[in-house]
């Protein structure tokens, strides 16, 4: 099977090492692809807004699979245009991409299911969100309704600074993402991430993990697109999996089908986990940015066969297995990340990390520039171990970031602690 993978990231030079081990691909293709991913695919130059030349590709090449990395082409409406060619793709249409693409889409959906979550209300001006949250009182969350590329989220512990996230939304900050805000109640509580793969109705559970979203050690500083991640989450046990499912995901699921957009693809809840048991923080509409990287080290079945069910309404047909180990992933990002940052520096001594035992480093923000791999944006390695426990998996990730040369580089130095503290 000849399988098309878009995207750039890190997420998809995970997924791209995942399944060029598939016994059942004949070639891998990748559009734009990265660095790193070249080593797995052939990356081809494909404008991926331009749904009629993916279709052409998908049909010249013989394409019996698409996998869609991010979620901005997916809310765009990839899936849509290959489903109408006839062409199998791993993701949701436009409408159930939504659930990604609009935060307060998602909130309405939890209301309407008894869904638990935090209380919200939705805003298109300045004013009567800045009246909500004075209501509600600090602490309170601030959401850019759109896609933001994981920053459009301010967790504001005071009312200036909730007015302040609210004024930046409307000004203009996240650009359209931004034209709407939800304000909505913090949630007291540990956050994990869990995962199912699922095509309509039907939802097979992957596993959990978690990350740090914040910039700086000690979870402090703007958020990020994520600085590193773990898994599993230790938080999330067997009786808290099992509600998660029964409370939030099938709901989710059924709900979605009622309405006439049923979801296929992977479903990722992002939870925070209340006295009063999981609550849904928000909803991702593909593997996040560095969880997959964790998930693709500790997955031991076929993540092509998976994929290739779910597209073709098999997925009741699959299961699938995950080792002992611990994986976690040590994102390095452009000195200046999230704010402004250099592209250009070069980065050497990538053969010595990967050969760090059980290490794999993904790529994300790189660039090929006379033979040396360069920074070509804000997070840029993502550093990925292996071990009998996050301790572990811990120390053999940082063996490899530290002989990574790259001066204009830096990451957090302790990703996995809740994990580790609880380890001790």
């Amino acid at each position: 099977m000849n399988v098309l993978l878009i995207g750039s990231g890190g997420r998809e030079h995970a997924l791209a090492w995942k399944i060029a081990a598939s016994p059942v691909l004949d070639k891998l293709y990748c559009a734009p692809g990265n660095p790193g991913i070249a080593n797995e695919a052939e990356c081809v130059d494909i404008e991926v807004e331009d749904h009629g030349a993916v279709v052409a590709f998908c049909a010249e090449y013989e394409i019996g699979l698409v996998v869609v990395g991010p979620e901005a082409p997916l809310v765009a409406g990839i899936a849509d245009a290959l489903n109408e060619a006839g062409i199998p793709v791993f993701g949701p249409t436009a409408a159930a991409a939504q659930l990604e693409g609009s935060k307060g889409f998602t909130k309405d959906l939890c209301d309407r299911h008894n869904i638990p979550t935090g209380a919200y209300m939705r805003f298109n001006n300045a004013p009567k969100a800045k009246a909500y949250a004075r209501e509600m009182g600090a602490p309170i969350v601030i959401k850019a309704d759109g896609l933001a590329a994981g920053k459009g989220v301010t967790v504001a512990m005071t009312l200036e600074q909730a007015f302040e996230a609210i004024e930046d939304c409307f000004e203009g900050a996240f650009g359209e993402a931004g034209a709407e805000v939800v304000v909505e109640e913090f949630l007291e509580g540990e956050e994990a991430s869990f995962f199912c793969i699922c095509n309509g109705i039907n939802a097979l559970p992957l596993t959990t993990a978690q990350d740090h979203k914040c910039v700086g050690d000690g979870d402090t500083g703007p958020n990020t697109g994520g600085m590193g991640a773990y898994s599993p989450a230790p938080v999330m046990t067997d009786a808290l999996i099992e509600q998660t499912m029964e409370q939030i995901i099938k709901p989710t699921l059924q709900g979605m089908a009622e309405r006439g957009t049923p979801f296929t693809g992977v479903l990722y809840a992002g939870l925070m986990i209340t006295d009063s048991g999981p609550q849904l923080i928000e909803y991702n509409v593909r593997f996040g940015d560095p969880e997959c990287q964790v998930l693709m080290m500790r997955l031991k079945d076929d993540i092509l066969m998976l994929m290739k069910a779910a597209a073709d309404e098999l997925l009741w047909t699959m299961s699938a297995r995950w080792t002992d180990e611990a994986a976690l992933c040590v994102v390095m990002a452009t000195k200046g990340y999230p704010g402004a940052y250099k592209k250009g520096s070069a980065i050497s001594n990538l053969e010595a990390a990967s050969a760090v035992h059980n290490v794999e480093v993904f790529h994300a923000g790189t660039a090929l520039e006379a033979d040396k791999i360069v920074a070509n944006g804000g997070r840029v390695l993502g550093v990925t171990a292996l071990g009998a426990t996050v301790i572990t998996a811990h120390d053999q990730a940082y063996m490899a970031v530290d002989l990574i040369d790259w001066d204009d580089g830096f990451c957090r130095r302790d990703i996995g602690w809740r994990a580790i503290q609880r380890e001790k």
